[in-house]
């Protein structure tokens, strides 16, 4: 396989081969780190946040909102024991799999009436809006 070099420059080349867009993947394994991809949907009542996380359970999940912050975070831990006819031996492993992600909040959203479900693999946050102010037109007498 040949690289093809962004630039003819020999050290910025160099730099793009070593750094790669997405190291993530040689420093982690993809079964234990991941990060939800999620879509954002605004309606005319709300916005819903929809979370794709499956294999995990509503427990696992926390949800804040804190003045202008949105925040998911989910926490799993496995253990799984293995115990063979030889009395000596044993296995355990433990997954920790975990994530977190902030949102910003825009300022129309009614905090204290966010709700949140989970069904299918899917995290669903509803963030409803505040009702906006109709502007009122009136004409004044003049006296």
């Amino acid at each position: 396989m040949k690289t093809v070099n962004k630039n003819s420059i020999w050290l910025p080349g160099l730099l793009d081969n070593l750094f790669l867009e997405n190291r993530m993947d040689a420093l982690n394994n993809y079964e234990t780190f991941s990060i939800p991809a999620i879509n954002i949907i605004e309606n005319l009542p709300n916005f819903v946040v929809e979370l794709a996380a499956p294999g995990l359970q509503k427990e696992n999940f926390t949800i804040e909102a804190e003045e202008d912050t949105l925040k998911i975070a989910a926490k799993k831990v496995e253990e799984k024991k293995e115990e063979t006819s030889d009395s000596h031996f044993k296995k355990r492993e433990f997954n920790y799999s975990s994530f977190e992600r902030t949102f910003k909040l825009p300022e129309n959203i009614k905090t204290e009436e966010i709700q949140a479900s989970y069904e299918n693999g899917v995290l669903r946050v509803t963030l409803p809006k505040m009702e906006e102010k109709k502007a009122l037109k009136k004409m004044v007498e003049i006296s």
